[in-house]
């Protein structure tokens, strides 16, 4: 992964994430979802998995630093079973950590992580898959930083609604 895009990654998501403390109108309330603290340890778990995968592709001698990842490391570089099961459940856990987010944007989430899934197996340029990547960490940034508001509990938007 060339360090420029490493670099231009962390800037914007940085700057979106900023944003939720310097712009006072965010979360953006008529669209805000909340966030309860089950969802959003389902969705550090599944971002952690994400890491991981990406981690032993692209910086395998960080990962690799990590007593007993080996095998896992092999296991995802051989681009096998192993690799999209280990792809796809993380995957899966960021849109359920995002359920009760606007479907708009758990849509954009699950379609751009969809995209680097498809852009990692089919062979095709890695442009294409650091472009899906870059994409799907901003979409993520973006529902947390623009939509995601903090709930103490499990409650529905319905009863959300109800108390307002």
């Amino acid at each position: 992964m060339p360090a420029p895009y490493v670099v231009s990654l962390s800037v914007v998501v940085g700057l979106v994430l900023a944003s939720r403390i310097l712009v006072p109108g965010l979360p953006w309330r008529p669209h805000a979802g909340p966030l309860t603290v089950f969802d959003a340890a389902v969705l550090v778990i599944g971002l952690a998995g994400l890491a991981f995968h990406c981690g032993s592709m692209f910086f395998t001698s960080i990962v690799d630093a990590i007593p007993g990842t080996a095998r896992a490391i092999s296991e995802i570089n051989a681009m096998g079973t192993a690799s999209k099961v280990g792809y796809a459940v993380p995957a899966a856990l960021v849109v359920v950590g995002f359920r009760h987010q606007h479907p708009a944007a758990l849509g954009a989430v699950a379609a751009a992580l969809l995209a680097v899934g498809v852009t990692m197996y089919d062979g095709g340029s890695l442009f294409a898959h650091l472009t899906a990547i870059f994409i799907a960490v901003l979409a993520i940034a973006g529902v947390v930083s623009v939509l995601a508001r903090p709930e103490a509990g499990a409650r529905s938007r319905r009863q959300v609604t109800a108390v307002r």
